[in-house]
């Protein structure tokens, strides 16, 4: 009996110095208490890069409707852009003290670990008037971890105060007065967090799609006035490895004719809004179709290439490119389209994009397959 007595008074002694070494070893708090019936299960504390609304990062001051960048954060503009349902957007990148962008001359930078892109999609209530009133419809940060890219994206809500993380998207619906006065209206989609990591995908991993050399090679007045983007952020010693400014490539301005040739133009085009998938590291590279401006394989770049699978989504053509025959080609029949099966880029847009379409009908009309190298 005294043996007894002595092996459960060791229990009692035993037993809270076990359940205490085990709360101060959790690096996660056990915080909930279990309903009637249910079990105690842990609350993973969020990471701190993970924040549940936009202002919580203080990459803006004052309001935060008006994106006034805060230290360290700076805005970047590219010359061609993604078409987004004719979205106006505000490009911000966001280098942590001592952080660096590391120049690559054909690819999309490197950027150390902390970087941050910030990208805001609003459209202007009158677009002749684009610093007049508008409404900011999301924000997508591409957050650079110590284990690669992480996407979030913030909904805004409608007194536009702030913006709240949203992983599973939406559909709103959005007008404006377009540049000729005539009244527009569109569908808005907000992707969901596996939409904007397809868009992003190199690979298995994700990674940014605008900032590269040939993109940031132009002058933006909220950057400075007086040099390019690149020549400041060198200026700036943020940006390294990069040669002197007359080695710099540059994109044309797809719908400006004094930046380059129609090829140049509609090849800028095809780069930004198709390539990021169209390539051999894509989300879209079992296609063989490879849209990049640097893909000088003329078959490649879908001369003549019949398409991997025909059908719908090829509409019964033969071929993506038919030089001179723009009502021939895939290609025209898929950017084009509003069909969920068939349209082209499939995220990002639910309207066509008539001044793209009609640069790219244009560029085929006059591929002459006698000039082609």
């Amino acid at each position: 009996m005294i043996r007894i007595g002595m092996f459960i008074l060791r229990l009692f002694f035993v037993f809270p110095v076990f359940f205490t070494l085990l709360k101060c070893n959790s690096k996660e708090k056990i915080i909930p208490l279990a309903k009637k019936g249910t079990l105690i299960t842990p609350i993973i504390s969020q990471k701190i890069n993970e924040k549940q609304f936009l202002s919580q990062y203080e990459f803006f001051t004052g309001k935060l409707k008006d994106l006034k960048p805060n230290n360290n954060v700076y805005p970047y503009s590219l010359n061609t852009p993604l078409f987004s349902n004719y979205a106006f957007k505000k490009r911000f990148i966001y280098l942590p003290e001592g952080r660096k962008i590391i120049y690559k001359n054909e690819e999309v930078f490197s950027f150390e670990t902390g970087t941050v892109l910030i990208k805001n999609f609003y459209y202007p209530a009158d677009f002749r008037n684009e610093n007049g009133e508008k409404k900011i419809i999301e924000t997508r940060l591409l957050i650079k971890e110590s284990n690669g890219w992480k996407a979030l994206n913030y909904l805004w809500g409608d007194d536009q105060k702030d913006a709240s993380l949203n992983y599973i998207g939406k559909q709103t619906m959005v007008s404006w007065t377009h540049t000729d006065g005539s009244i527009k209206s569109a569908v808005y989609n907000v992707p969901n967090n596996n939409q904007c990591k397809n868009c992003h995908l190199k690979g298995k991993d994700v990674n940014p799609i605008g900032p590269s050399a040939a993109q940031l090679n132009k002058k933006y007045a909220a950057l400075s006035t007086q040099m390019s983007q690149l020549e400041f952020f060198k200026y700036k010693r943020l940006l390294v490895d990069s040669p002197e400014h007359a080695d710099f490539p540059k994109f044309a301005i797809w719908d400006q004719e004094e930046t380059g040739n129609l090829e140049d133009r509609a090849k800028a085009y095809l780069d930004i809004n198709c390539a990021h998938c169209h390539n051999p590291k894509g989300s879209a590279k079992n296609s063989g179709l490879d849209l990049r401006l640097s893909q000088l394989d003329i078959r490649k770049q879908g001369v003549f290439k019949p398409p991997v699978a025909a059908g719908k989504g090829s509409g019964n053509l033969q071929y993506n490119i038919v030089p001179g025959r723009p009502e021939e080609s895939i290609l025209i029949y898929r950017i084009k389209s509003n069909d969920p099966g068939v349209m082209m880029p499939e995220i990002g847009r639910s309207i066509i994009h008539k001044e793209g379409v009609a640069l790219i009908e244009k560029y085929i009309q006059n591929l002459n397959i006698y000039n082609l190298n």
